[in-house]
């Protein structure tokens, strides 16, 4: 018995369905589970399937599937996806389940989102825009409502239009939303959301008192976490390891034997927020049109730049990898040279200081504005090759093993994985 977790290391979009994909081909996992966030996760790895709240094991015909207590659930979007799979020939009739106390996000969550992104202007954080944040903050504040509770026709409508009107409160005529047209839809909600509907705590104990190995697939990554990331320019969840634990009650510490961080082979991120090995010449443009950078979730163009040691080794101190997946190191087979961040050098215009910082992340974002920032960077040969059809660590160029292995050696931890191409079969796996 034993469970394992797939953790975006850096700020999301690393690729990490493609080495969920990889596990559950192996036939072991028999659970799969989503911890935390909503239908603010891509897969697109899975792109043909457009899952954003249904775990990747839900195109694995034996593998079962958690929605889990620290997600917040758009049940539209949770049959939406549902239905997309049946028109693609995925039966997943028993082997999809809700956990009772996942939070509901509801449309009200979604005008909102919208009306808080234009109130903040130059500086709005860059959400889907899906309604994440509003519901999790309605959680943190008490007032939100959870999968159980809308089974109660009567607390549920009366809970619902309570929440409305004090959001009208806030908002007056701003806000577009219709109550009572929500209300006639989780009528018929009611009824089809039942038979999916579980205590995921329950499942999950069940699960490893039977010896059953569990897959649990992160969303985002650790730089978007609530409290580990770029705040305020992060998600609304707990995206690292902590949000395991929080978003799986029933899972025992000491089975999460392994802790996979999937590292992209160059920095991207979408939305706003400090950025600070971004490129911003053709580096940057490269980088972008040949890993087709753009949001699985929004479609916007992601912004690029160098791989960032010092932002990983701050997600691996607060993860722990135990492996790493390294990912779309086929993009960089064009450049001569690679550069790759190892300090940031933050100066302070008022008495002159210059502070480093190398092994450790800085909470105060000031310090990585762009005109005090200087980030140091080391330089490794380019390969100038195409490695697309490389199979085995061998097959890889002297130049790409460095680059490898360069990173392996700073987190101290393992590259098991290597992602040489788009598709499903284009990684190298190191025994």
């Amino acid at each position: 018995m034993s469970a394992t977790v797939v953790l975006g290391a850096q700020f999301g979009d690393e690729g990490k369905g493609k080495v969920v994909d990889v596990l559950l081909a192996e036939g072991k996992y028999k659970l799969t589970a989503r911890c935390a966030g909503g239908h603010n996760a891509g897969k697109a790895e899975l792109m043909q399937y457009d899952l954003h709240i249904l775990p990747s094991g839900i195109v694995h015909p034996t593998a079962i599937n958690l929605v889990g207590s620290g997600t917040v659930v758009s049940v539209p979007q949770f049959f939406k996806e549902l239905n997309t799979l049946r028109e693609k020939g995925i039966n997943s009739d028993g082997r999809i389940f809700v956990s009772d106390r996942a939070h509901l996000l509801f449309d009200l969550h979604r005008s909102i989102d919208g009306l808080e992104e234009r109130a903040l202007g130059g500086a709005k954080i860059g959400t889907t825009g899906n309604g994440i944040g509003p519901c999790y903050s309605d959680k943190a504040a008490r007032s939100g409502i959870r999968i159980s509770e809308m089974m109660d026709k009567s607390y549920f409508d009366e809970r619902l239009r309570r929440l409305a009107k004090s959001k009208k409160g806030r908002f007056g005529d701003l806000l577009d939303y219709d109550v009572e047209a929500e209300i006639t839809n989780f009528d018929g909600y009611r009824k089809t959301l039942a038979p999916f509907i579980v205590d995921g705590v329950e499942m999950i104990s069940k699960a490893q008192d039977e010896g059953q190995h569990i897959l649990i697939e992160g969303a985002n990554a650790l730089m978007l976490d609530i409290d580990y990331g770029t705040y305020p320019f992060v998600t609304s969840s707990d995206t690292g390891l902590a949000g395991v634990f929080t978003g799986l009650g029933g899972l025992q510490p000491e089975t999460l034997t392994t802790r996979i961080g999937v590292v992209k082979a160059y920095t991207s991120r979408v939305g706003s927020g400090p950025f600070p090995t971004e490129c911003f010449d053709s580096i940057g443009d490269q980088l972008q049109e040949r890993g087709a950078e753009f949001g699985t979730t929004t479609g916007r163009r992601r912004r690029c730049g160098h791989l960032d040691m010092v932002l990983l080794r701050h997600s691996h101190r607060i993860n722990h990898y135990t492996h790493l997946n390294l990912t779309k190191l086929d993009v960089l087979d064009t450049f001569p040279v690679l550069r790759i961040g190892v300090a940031y050098l933050s100066h302070n215009s008022d008495d002159g200081s210059v502070t480093e910082y190398r092994d450790r992340f800085p909470a105060d974002l000031s310090v990585l504005e762009r005109d005090r920032l200087e980030v140091k960077y080391e330089t490794l040969e380019g390969w100038q090759r195409d490695i697309t059809g490389c199979r085995r660590w061998e097959e890889l160029p002297e130049q790409a093993r460095r680059y490898v292995e360069y990173v392996e050696q700073d987190l101290g931890a393992p590259v098991k994985w290597i992602g040489v191409g788009p598709g499903r079969d284009a990684m190298i796996e190191r025994v």
